[in-house]
């Protein structure tokens, strides 16, 4: 894990070689808890027995929402913040999703730090191109540009 503790820190790291977490499994049991959250309960991800006769994929797979929101847990496997005041998600940009992750598949998250731009003194936006990629797949699962906002 890297600890980035001031906003020259930060900067530091733009074009640096990718940072990637640990795998994070996603099984059926955390497929089911997000579709009761979310109320997208579609059979391709809640139902192992008929998306085993009638998926594509020969089996359930992550709702692509839920892929996206691990990025928050393979980010901090990365990265800590130390002396940070405050972080906001500022959203992504050029959200995609590439593949499908089959319920119980290994996935990890890749950050590189594209683009800073100062905000206000001490406060910073930053661009991180993200993949998150599943295990022995060619495809990342999911590409995407996400915005997220410091103040030191």
């Amino acid at each position: 894990m890297q600890a980035l503790s001031s906003v020259e820190a930060v900067k530091a790291l733009r074009d640096a070689p990718a940072a990637v977490s640990d795998y994070i499994v996603l099984d059926q049991e955390t497929i089911d808890t997000f579709a009761r959250l979310t109320g997208d309960r579609q059979w391709i991800h809640v139902d192992p027995v008929r998306a085993a006769a009638e998926s594509p994929f020969g089996c359930t797979i992550a709702h692509g929402l839920l892929t996206l929101s691990m990025v928050t847990t393979a980010f901090t496997q990365c990265f800590s913040f130390p002396g940070r005041k405050m972080s906001v998600n500022y959203g992504f940009d050029k959200v995609r999703f590439t593949g499908a992750v089959p319920a119980g598949a290994r996935l990890r998250g890749v950050f590189v730090l594209q683009r800073v731009e100062d905000v206000r003194p001490g406060e910073i936006r930053c661009f991180w191109q993200v993949e998150m990629q599943v295990e022995n797949s060619e495809r990342p699962a999911m590409a995407a540009t996400w915005l997220l906002q410091m103040r030191y």
